[in-house]
């Protein structure tokens, strides 16, 4: 398998996989087990859905080879030209 360059890496590829892992959680069914083990797999499903659909709404940069994830972390609706991190413009 070749390297990938900027030129022919795309970054979105990316984010649309971590989407698309974040619905087949979500779609997972609960596997035969009962108890604790129930709820651990419960519990290990919803992190997994978080961590993947954090990051299938991440906007990917590749610049001088250094591949960036950003994530907007405010709420929703919230002002999105704000300067800094406390909202301030």
């Amino acid at each position: 398998m070749a390297e990938p360059t900027e030129d022919s890496f795309d970054p979105n590829d990316i984010i649309e996989r971590f989407r698309l892992r974040a619905e087949a959680v979500r779609r997972r069914p609960l596997p035969p087990v009962e108890g604790e083990e129930r709820r651990r797999f419960r519990e290990q499903a919803a992190l997994d859905y978080f961590d993947f659909a954090l990051l299938a709404d991440a906007t990917a940069t590749l610049e001088d080879g250094i591949l960036t994830f950003t994530i907007d972390l405010r709420p929703r609706g919230e002002d999105a030209n704000a300067d800094d991190a406390t909202g301030t413009a």
